[in-house]
């Protein structure tokens, strides 16, 4: 398979933790009503590393990994699983869903301001003008819909734990981009999940203890298998795969488009109206992602 169909496979199959994750929002906060954050978190990240390490044994038969790729597989379970897990679930427990899509939105921005700092990413003017039109998009999406961003003294908390989930979500994309280039996406995301969990779980322990489990309905043990199963197990997987295809940036950029499929869902299947602006800042979306995933042709 030459360079533009894999560039075109990946294109596609990153459009899969997009919606996933895009539904997942709503998935976690029904989920959280039901179940304590650290004890869901816990059990959602065990489960998905068993997805994964499950997923490694099937596919290449070799779960071994290089002694000397440890340190960094360490580094990022740190970064990119415990500390952004426990903000995440923390945060969006204490914010608005809009508050959490808009600052987790940011991600991009962060990796391209971080891979240009680094020179581990060679942007143009037409990506960089990409990355800001998606995020502008974003911001009329939401706000046109009547979805104000409510930053108050309630929220705040949550606000900061969010935002500082979101600068661990970006450094965790860019510095995943070397191992990725030395080791597969399957073996190196089911070893970075594995070597984080038993933390979580650690963290987990008094939410765990005082759980009450007769109180979940199976609606509740549903959300946690789809966030187990789809969101982590799955989705962490073929992140990985679109890092090591078309680089750290670019694959960021399709985080732009989880706010866009949320949107769209709650139109489609809730009867919720589409606003004019939110039908331009979809159309800017969709434009900025084209024009940050553009590469010169002598790239």
């Amino acid at each position: 398979m030459d360079k533009a169909n894999r560039s075109g496979w990946i294109d596609v199959a990153l459009l899969a933790p997009v919606i996933i994750w895009g539904a997942n929002y709503s998935v976690v906060k029904a989920t959280l009503a039901q179940m304590r954050p650290l004890a869901f978190d816990a059990l959602r990240m065990t489960l998905g590393s068993l997805v994964a390490l499950g997923l490694t044994w099937l596919v290449e038969r070799d779960v071994s990994l290089p002694r000397g790729d440890w340190n960094q597989v360490m580094a990022l379970g740190l970064i990119g699983n415990f500390f952004y897990q426990l903000l995440f679930i923390q945060g969006i427990a204490r914010t608005t869903a809009t508050n959490s899509s808009l600052l987790l939105a940011s991600v991009p921005i962060w990796v391209a301001v971080g891979g240009t700092l680094t020179r581990s990413e060679k942007l143009h003017g037409w990506n960089w003008a990409g990355v800001l039109l998606s995020f502008a998009g974003i911001v009329l999406l939401i706000a046109g819909g009547g979805h104000a961003v409510t930053v108050n003294s309630t929220t705040l908390l949550g606000d900061v734990l969010v935002g500082l989930g979101a600068l661990c979500w970006a450094t965790y994309t860019l510095y995943s981009l070397s191992l990725l280039q030395r080791c597969s996406p399957l073996k190196a995301t089911t070893w970075i999940m594995l070597s984080s969990t038993p933390l979580l779980i650690l963290a987990g322990v008094p939410d765990l203890r005082a759980q009450n489990w007769q109180a979940i309905t199976p609606q509740g043990w549903l959300g946690l298998l789809y966030s187990s199963v789809f969101a982590i197990g799955l989705s962490y997987v073929i992140w990985s795969m679109g890092i090591q295809r078309v680089g750290s940036a670019r694959t960021s950029l399709y985080a732009f488009l989880q706010p866009l499929v949320s949107v769209t869902v709650a139109w489609l299947f809730l009867g919720e109206h589409m606003q004019p602006r939110q039908m331009i800042g979809a159309v800017g979306i969709l434009m900025g992602v084209a024009l940050g995933r553009y590469r010169p042709k002598t790239q």
